[in-house]
């Protein structure tokens, strides 16, 4: 079970989709939402920044203090009208990424939003908290309309530690799901992971747990990023589950890692673990 999610608040207009997806999240596990918004920087980062320019830190800094409560009344407000009944929300005086890293140890789960070009976005916010942090991370897209989220479940499956990671924490919404894909693509390409029946071993693991899991494999020539998202629509799933995974920008470019184009392109929410 989720007990407490934690949600990023911020000026972004693309909070509503993520406040969205995880008052739903609570209203199904009967968990407590916290609310997390950052005000960028810390105070005596600020004050070091601003102190051999003509300003008043003191002021300027309770600018972003302000900003940051507005967006987490904003968030008290939704959160109650979607039928949140266990709430808190959090000012945290530092830079976004690290506030949220701080507040993750104490969470079951993250709610965050997709990479949208939005320019009160954190750009690489997602992917960050995923491979920094110690819980799984989910990324919700800006067209998720309030959809419950864990009805039909595509597990993205290749043996490796990220995906185990990821598959343990989405146990709470797979073992509730009506109907779970273990989906490996290309799976011949990685034999010594899979063994000679490749997902019967994963799959007999889910079963045990209550999941009521099927293997699909595909082989494709797109990526397998591509690939995933095909298999998510072909078969009307609402949540995708994968591991993360972090390669240099040189190859991220080259490749086009699975991470950075679910993380752009997805349609619909993704759990991310490393």
């Amino acid at each position: 079970m989720y007990k407490t999610i934690i949600v990023h608040v911020d000026e972004s207009p693309l909070t509503e989709a993520r406040v969205r997806a995880a008052a739903g999240l609570a209203a199904t596990h009967e968990s407590h939402l916290v609310g997390c918004a950052a005000t960028g920087m810390s105070w005596p980062a600020y004050a070091m920044l601003t102190g051999s320019m003509a300003v008043t830190p003191v002021n300027e800094f309770e600018v972003l203090r302000s900003t940051a409560r507005a967006c987490l009344e904003r968030f008290m407000e939704r959160a109650r009208r979607l039928g949140v009944e266990s709430l808190e929300q959090r000012m945290v005086e530092d830079e976004n990424r690290d506030a949220l890293l701080l507040q993750a140890r104490y969470a079951d789960l993250v709610v965050t939003g997709q990479d949208a070009g939005d320019a009160a976005t954190v750009r690489g916010l997602p992917q960050y908290l995923a491979m920094h942090g110690v819980r799984p991370v989910l990324v919700v897209p800006p067209s998720y309309e309030g959809a419950p989220i864990a009805d039909s479940v595509v597990v993205g499956w290749d043996g490796s530690a990220q995906a185990i990671r990821a598959i343990a924490g989405a146990m709470p919404v797979l073992t509730r799901a009506r109907s779970v894909r273990l989906a490996l693509v290309n799976a011949d390409l990685e034999s010594g992971l899979h063994g000679d029946e490749p997902g019967a071993d994963m799959a007999l693991y889910l079963a045990r747990h209550g999941v009521r899991v099927e293997v699909v494999r595909e082989r494709a020539q797109a990526s397998v990023g591509d690939a995933l998202i095909a298999i998510a629509r072909d078969s009307g799933a609402d949540l995708l589950v994968t591991g993360a995974f972090g390669h240099s920008r040189y190859r991220e470019i080259v490749l086009g890692g699975v991470t950075r184009v679910l993380l752009d392109r997805a349609p619909l929410p993704v759990l991310m673990a490393h």
